[in-house]
Formats: C-alpha cells, sequence, structure tokens
C-alpha cells in the first residue's frame, strides 16, 4: 500500500467490509515496489559471490566501468561500517577488500553464495547486467561445512570471531527426568528430519532510493519493519536515524522472508554515493525470482531428537528432545527462532519432567530466519507426532490424549512459569473434535489423485489431528512496543468529531492490517467508519509499529490506537482542532530464560489452535490428496471475520506446500533448483479440497476488544495432522517430509518389508 492517505473503510470491529485495497489488488493498479519506477532512474544490479565459502584475492573493476552505460561501480571500500544484522551484526554489507574495518566480521570472506560483492549503477540493465560480467574476481577457495553433522566438530568456523559453530543454545532442566522415565509405562522415540522452505512472495524484492526534499536517503521497498530497515540503514551508512527515510509501497508478499535485509541497505548506499557524485536521479532495483530465491533466507531446515513418557492412562511423564537448527552462514533471526522452536517442542501441555538442550548452528548454506510460524512449525511437528505416535501406542483416541494432557489457565508452562491468563486450548480442543464430527466425512466422489492411472482399491483414507499454541508478540525480554497516533478533525462547536485519521507503521504485508486498523479506529473513536483515512508505514510521518511478526500487529496496533484514541479525545474535549493523541503501547514484560533451567516467563500472550484433517492416500502411485480440514482457532475478537478466514485459508495452503511438495534443494553450499519450475508450490488444483475455518472468540484479557493474534496459528498444527493422517490412512510414520510421491511409496515399501 503507498503512504499516502488511504480510500475510506466501511465498519468497525466485528464487521467485515470489503477491503479498501482490494480493488487496486485485484485490477492491478495497486502500486508495488517494482511499478511506477520514475522515467529517469537509474538501474542497480546486485552482484552475488556464487561463493559459499572463499576468501577474496582481487577485485578488479576496470573493465566493468569501462562499459557504456555504467555510471559507477560500488564496492566494500563504499560502506562506512561494513556490518549489518537484525538480531546480530555478523554479515559484511558487501564482501571486498579495503573496507573501513569498523565491523567484527571480516569483509573479504565469503559464506554463502549470495553474499552481495559490488552494486553496479547504470543507464539500463543491459549494461549494468553486461560490467556484472566483467568484474574481475579471484578467489581462495575455503573449506566447506555445508551440513549440521560437519559444523559441529568445529574443524571449520564459519565465523571464527565466534569460537564455535554452535553459536547460540538454550536449555530446559524441569523436574526430575529419572522419576519421570520410571513412570512411564509407554516411551515414543524418533529422530525428525525438518526442511527448508522458500516464502515464494507474490512479489520479489524490489526498491527505489532517492534524496527526499527534505536532504534525506530516501528508500521506498517492501518490508515488515520500517523503523528497524531505517536503524539498520543508518548504522551501516554511519548516519543519524532522521537522515534517512523508509516507505514502503505495497507489499506482495513477506510471511517473514522481508522483515531480514535484501536492497535496503544497498539501495541506500546507491542514492548516497549517486548523490556524492552530484548525480540526483532516482535509482530503482528489481530482482528475478532466481536472484530472489537464491538471495534471501529460508525456513530453517532442523534435526530434532525427541524421547516422550507417558503413563498407561496417558498423563504425560517426560518429555526430552535435542533440538539442531541450521542457521546457514549468517544468524538473521536464528537465536529468535531457536526459542521458538525451544518452547514447542514441547507441546502445549503440562509437562512434569522436561529435559531440551536447542541450538542455533553456522553452516556454509542458505541462511534461515523467519518465516510464518517462526520455529513453531518444527517444533510442534515433533511434539504433536510424538503426541500421535503415543496415542497409536496406547490405543488412545488422540483427541482423548490432548483433553488429558493440555495447558490450562493456571498452568506452570515448560519454563515453569504460570501461562498468561485466557489458556482455551481445551475449548479449541473441543470445538475442533465436535466441527470434525465422530467419524471422518464420507469419501468423496471417486476421482484420480494425480494424472497417473489409478486403482480406487488402491486409495486408503485416514484421519489426523494436531494442537498447539504460538506465542502473540516478541519474547525472551526483547523490548515490546507500538506507537500509533490519531487526528480528530471537526469545527469548534462540533460535539464530535466529523473525521478521524491514523498515522501508523504497521506494515500490510497482505494479511489485512491496514484494513484492521481503520476499522479499529473507528470503534475507538466513535467516528463513522466512511470518514476514517490512515496513513501507513512511512518513517517520516508514523511512530516505530514494530515488526508485522510474531502474530503481533493486530494486537499491538489496537492497544495502541485505543490508548491514541484516548489521548485525542482529551484534546477534542480541551477544544483543540485538529484534536492529536499520540500513544505508545507496551505490553507486560517477558523474561530471559535462565541460560541453565530454562526458568522464565518467555511470552505475554498466546493464540491458540488444533486441526482435524482428512486425506486419501493411493498406495499405488504414493499420492496423496487432501479432502477435508477442519481449522479451528481462538482469534479472542475477530476484527474482520473475512480477513480472519482468508488468513486461516491461506496459511493452510502455504503449510500444505511445505509438508506436500516445496522440496528445496541445497547441496554443497548452493540451492539446485532456484525456479518456481522446479520448486513446487501448489497450484490451486493442489490445494486441500475442503477447508472449514471455525473461529472462536473467547477474549484475551489483554488484547484490544479481547483480540489475539492468529496469522500463524492455522499453519502449525498442519504437518503433524497430515502425517497422522497417512498413518491413519496406511499404518507408516513418516518422520520426515515432504511427502512427495517417491517418499511416500518408499515408506510404504519400507514398511511391507518390515512386516
Amino acid at each position: 500500500m503507498t503512504p499516502e492517505s488511504t480510500a475510506a473503510a466501511a465498519g468497525g470491529v466485528g464487521a467485515a467490509p470489503i477491503r479498501f485495497d482490494a480493488h487496486g489488488k485485484v485490477t492491478g493498479t495497486a502500486r508495488y515496489p517494482a511499478d511506477g519506477v520514475p522515467a529517469n532512474a537509474l538501474v542497480a544490479k546486485v552482484v552475488f559471490s556464487n561463493q559459499p565459502h572463499a576468501r577474496m584475492l582481487t577485485m578488479d573493476t576496470t573493465a566493468a566501468k569501462a562499459i557504456e552505460g555504467v555510471v559507477t561501480i560500488l564496492t566494500a571500500a563504499d560502506v562506512a561500517v561494513n556490518e549489518y544484522g537484525l538480531t546480530l551484526f555478523d554479515q559484511p554489507v558487501l564482501i571486498g577488500l579495503n573496507d573501513t574495518g569498523r565491523s567484527a566480521v571480516a569483509a573479504d570472506v565469503s559464506r554463502w553464495e549470495a553474499d552481495k560483492i559490488a552494486i553496479i549503477i547504470a543507464e539500463t540493465s543491459e549494461a549494468a547486467n553486461d560490467a556484472a560480467a566483467a568484474l574481475e574476481v579471484t578467489w581462495e577457495q575455503l573449506p566447506l561445512v555445508d551440513t549440521l553433522d560437519a559444523a559441529r566438530t568445529d574443524a571449520t568456523l564459519v565465523h571464527p570471531e565466534a569460537g564455535t559453530n554452535t553459536y547460540s543454545e538454550l536449555r530446559i532442566r524441569k523436574g526430575d527426568m529419572d522419576a519421570g522415565w520410571a513412570e512411564a509405562d509407554v516411551v515414543i522415540e524418533g529422530t525428525y528430519q525438518l526442511p527448508h522452505q522458500e516464502h515464494a512472495y507474490l512479489q520479489v524484492e524490489a526498491a527505489t532510493s532517492w534524496i527526499d526534499d527534505e536532504g534525506r536517503i530516501t528508500v521506498e521497498t517492501s518490508g515488515q519493519w520500517t523503523h528497524e530497515d531505517r536503524e539498520q540503514i543508518a548504522h551501516a551508512l554511519d548516519l543519524d536515524e532522521e537522515a534517512v527515510r523508509v516507505r514502503y509501497a505495497a507489499i506482495g508478499g513477506a510471511f517473514g522472508g522481508k522483515e531480514d535485509m535484501t536492497l535496503q541497505i544497498v539501495m541506500a548506499l546507491a542514492a548516497q554515493k549517486l548523490h556524492e557524485l552530484g548525480i540526483d536521479r532516482p535509482v530503482h532495483c528489481s530482482w528475478s525470482r532466481e536472484e530472489s530465491i537464491v538471495g534471501h533466507h529460508k525456513r530453517h531446515r532442523a534435526t530434532i531428537h525427541a524421547r516422550l513418557g507417558a503413563s498407561a492412562t496417558g498423563r504425560i511423564t517426560a518429555v526430552e528432545a535435542e533440538v539442531l537448527l541450521d542457521a546457514g552462514a549468517y544468524n538473521y533471526t536464528s537465536n529468535k527462532v531457536l526459542g521458538n522452536a525451544h518452547l514447542s517442542v514441547g507441546g502445549a501441555y503440562d509437562i512434569p519432567n522436561a529435559h531440551i538442550d536447542s541450538s542455533a548452528i553456522y553452516t556454509h548454506s542458505v541462511p534461515g530466519g523467519a518465516f510464518r510460524g517462526f520455529g513453531g512449525p518444527q517444533g510442534s511437528f515433533v511434539a504433536e507426532t510424538q503426541m500421535n505416535k503415543l496415542a497409536a501406542a496406547l490405543d488412545m483416541d488422540p483427541v482423548e490424549l490432548r483433553r488429558i494432557n493440555t495447558l490450562r489457565d493456571g498452568s506452570a508452562g515448560i519454563t515453569q512459569s504460570i501461562m498468561p491468563a485466557g489458556v482455551t486450548l481445551p475449548e479449541v480442543i473441543d470445538a475442533c473434535a465436535e466441527a470434525a464430527g465422530p467419524e471422518p466425512a464420507p469419501a468423496p466422489p471417486f476421482q484420480p489423485i494425480a494424472s497417473l492411472p489409478e486403482d480406487p482399491a488402491a486409495v486408503k483414507r485416514g484421519r489426523g489431528f494436531a494442537a498447539g499454541y504460538k506465542n502473540v508478540g516478541f519474547s525472551f525480554g526483547f523490548p515490546e512496543r507500538c506507537e500509533a497516533e490519531i487526528h480528530l478533525h471537526g469545527e469548534a462547536d462540533d460535539e464530535v468529531p466529523t473525521s478521524a485519521e491514523v498515522f501508523h507503521s504497521g506494515a500490510e504485508v497482505g494479511q489485512g492490517m491496514h484494513q484492521a486498523a481503520l476499522q479499529m479506529t473507528a470503534e475507538a473513536t466513535g467516528v463513522a467508519p466512511e470518514k476514517v483515512t490512515g496513513t501507513f508505514s512511512d518513517t517520516a510521518s508514523t511512530g516505530d509499529s514494530g515488526s508485522a511478526s510474531a502474530s503481533r500487529l493486530s494486537w499491538m496496533a489496537g492497544n495502541s490506537i485505543l490508548g491514541a484514541a484516548e489521548e485525542a479525545d482529551k484534546a477534542w474535549r480541551d477544544g483543540e482542532r485538529p484534536a492529536i493523541g499520540t500513544f505508545r503501547f507496551t505490553p507486560p514484560p517477558t523474561d530471559e530464560l535462565d541460560p541453565e533451567t530454562g526458568v522464565g516467563q518467555p511470552n505475554f500472550a498466546y493464540g491458540y489452535m488444533a486441526q482435524t484433517i482428512e486425506v486419501s492416500v493411493d498406495t499405488g502411485t504414493g499420492h496423496i490428496r487432501v479432502d477435508r480440514v477442519v481449522s479451528t482457532h481462538d482469534v479472542g475478537r475477530a476484527i474482520n471475520p473475512e480477513l480472519v478466514k482468508g488468513q486461516v485459508e491461506g496459511a493452510v495452503v502455504q503449510a500444505h506446500g511445505y509438508v506436500m511438495s516445496e522440496n528445496l534443494v541445497v547441496e554443497g553450499g548452493r540451492i539446485q533448483n532456484p525456479r518456481l519450475s522446479q520448486y513446487l508450490i501448489p497450484g490451486i488444483g493442489d490445494v486441500p479440497e475442503h477447508v472449514e475455518s471455525v473461529i472462536l472468540e473467547l477474549a484475551d484479557p489483554l488484547g484490544p476488544w479481547g483480540v489475539r493474534g492468529m496469522a500463524e496459528m492455522p499453519y502449525i498444527t498442519y504437518a503433524p495432522a497430515v502425517i497422522a493422517a497417512v498413518h491413519d490412512a496406511t499404518g507408516v510414520w513418516f518422520n520426515e517430509f515432504p511427502l512427495t510421491p517417491s517418499r511416500v511409496l518408499a515408506g510404504l515399501r519400507a514398511h511391507r518389508e518390515l512386516r
């Protein structure tokens, strides 16, 4: 969405008006970062190193600069402080020689094939591409550690300054493990492999930069946190933050993948250097799909070993796990994703005894980072698969097993702190079971699962169940905040405002946040919804909202809007016109977990979910069809019920790709299938046949109007429910995915051979 004022919206909290930005998005008139490039814009080309681990010995730009149409070439020597990172400064902006030396990480070593070595600025794309090909670079190849097993030996360090590849570790020590195992009548044990996943945005990375009328370096792009983008740009360019402006155009999907830097810093650098050369023209860069897939982080691949003990009645007695998260070449948010995986691997259950060790490990591979669920899908897949295996071993209804063990109000979580009030997982589990019914839905009319010939007798049906929780908001002691500003307009003698404006930086990444903000502003101010407008996602005019991530934005934005509305109302009653209210909302604090025991309060709020999934498996071809999904969520209060439903259905489709088809191949530190023709996201013919969104509104005590965050929740339980349904159909457990036909056939064959 553009930063200018929006069109009016209709409907307050609980209404379901059509999104004000819907027309532009369906007609193609919405302006994304790659649209509306100024006619006089120069072209920027980002040059990747193409080296998973090598030291740059020389780089000669002479031939490249001599190409007609090349304006300038930027290298590491042009970066004032050659480092960046969302939670840890461990990555150079540009790999190269003669950098300023003002960073802790060596800039002459490429640790990832998509490390950047130069920014070429030219009159045309053709000139920029020719110059990139003309760069003369020599490299010293260095030893490669591209797997977790190789990295854990520390024989070769990805970051020598860190002293080890296992650079972030968490522990949980709760209860008495010996007693827990002694009380167990059944022990379930397994090792699970979790894959990478590509974000596959509707629109890939693009940005335009220039010097604005107030002399600020301005970057228009797509991201998830304008103020964090600005902070990292200012750090790398050694500028005051007020000298930098970041604003977002319409964002064609993000899912966590646009939380970290791709083009923001280098495009700001381009504008700065052009200005220093006396060239005040805008400069634009758009990545190809291949550049995007190679050039941004992925969902973390992981290896998790777990043990689960329970009594014959189904009561959990002990949980043990080791979580190994492949951070790739740089941290990005791996240390934070690790925290969520660490908590979720125990499941949303009352666990008396737990021993969990979790580690983030550097490798020379594509970095892992934020992706919808933020570690929850990996940890919850293991926790819920372990629970489903336990139910099978005990010959117990998997829903009843959850009822016995689920967290409730007053329960102590796995970190030995009392859960924030409003634990509604028992109600969510019951609602999901009721909506699904006691038996699977009747089989759909026979139709081939795939284009291959099919024997109807070979098709087996099954049902699976999973439940879980996910934090709302930033965790582990991070200083959460969210700012809003509201202007109330009217005449001096008006008793009530006639219109309102809301100013908010929250990123509209497709989830409908800006629509929700307008509806919440109407509700909070009492102004007619059609008289509410908004200005969004521009550091020049909107305060720090925090990130559009962690299922936090509606929860945090709503509280900030309520506070701003109250302040604006005070100003209105004092006779101010316009009446302006600003408010910075701060939620309850959280704790960094004790490094030895894991004790602490990691989160201030949670969302809860459960899913029942029914599948058909063609045991002759290995193809699987998901026939029905019952996705149940407590959203506290639905600001816009249609947007909630859209979030559920979108998450289901994205999770469906994760478990069924999306197979990112990374070998030798290089992505082998960087095209959508090779990396198979679900098409319209691949998605589940039927999705039922069951929405509960059980208020969060701290949420605005009772709202809970929910954007990630439908994703987290999908994979384990599918795996359980496939087991129900075939008798085979799969400890890794995606469930491609070849993997399914191999599992079925191995199962038959063992019988």
